[in-house]
């Protein structure tokens, strides 16, 4: 099992800055990719960042140039640099640990969320 415990949300006026913090605890070996997804109402969850493994990045063309995801595995910590905010990107933050399982399968583990508004 792994624990992830969110915080760094909240209300921001656009162009703004936030940082979003995931702490996990538990079994946290075997971890493919760490990362933050977001869903807004009425939309589907989607992608905003992430980091394999190796240590590449991947995030979302919507926040390229203004997010920037990292990680301090001394603290077991995945974090999100969030700058430039706009109104678009108001929606509840969830952070993911993707873990390898036996026999090549992937398990998501997902925080509890974490709400960002962005005002005008």
């Amino acid at each position: 099992q792994v624990q992830l415990v969110e915080s760094g949300g909240g209300l921001v006026q656009a162009g703004g800055s936030l940082r979003l913090s995931c702490a996990a605890s538990g079994s946290i070996f075997s971890i493919n990719s760490m990362g933050w997804y977001r869903q807004a109402p009425g939309k589907k969850r989607e992608l905003v960042a992430n980091i394999i493994s190796g240590g590449s990045t991947n995030y979302a063309d919507s926040v390229k140039g203004r997010f920037t995801i990292s990680r301090d595995n001394a603290k077991n910590t995945v974090y999100l640099q969030m700058n430039s905010l706009k109104p678009g990107d108001t929606a509840v933050y969830y952070c993911n640990f993707r873990k390898i399982v036996p026999f090549g399968g992937t398990y998501d583990y997902w925080g509890q969320g974490t709400q960002v508004t962005v005002s005008s």
